[in-house]
């Protein structure tokens, strides 16, 4: 295996910046649609909140407010989302 040159790495990333700063590069962008509502993704996930709670790493009573629309999840709680809806199958090994 190739040993790593960080210091390369970060000399490189550096010069993309400048590159894009004046103009001479494009970066790729991707625009992430927001996650179905956590309620929808449960029930096709087929859990009870309980279970999702124990997936997503938040307690039953976060579902619960999320599902009623007194809070939004929000950070890692919408990426995880992304995934359950996106990526059942993985979704359900995590652990």
């Amino acid at each position: 295996m190739a040993k790593r040159d960080i210091g390369q790495e970060i000399l490189d990333g550096i010069r993309e910046v400048k590159e894009y700063k004046s103009g001479k590069k494009v970066l790729r962008v991707r625009t992430l649609k927001a996650p179905s509502s956590p309620k929808v993704i449960r029930q096709r996930l087929k859990l009870s909140q309980s279970a999702f709670a124990g997936l997503m790493g938040v307690s039953l009573r976060t579902v619960q407010d999320w599902e009623q629309g007194r809070r939004k999840p929000s950070g890692p709680a919408v990426a995880l989302l992304r995934i359950a809806e996106q990526k059942p199958d993985v979704f359900m090994h995590l652990s």
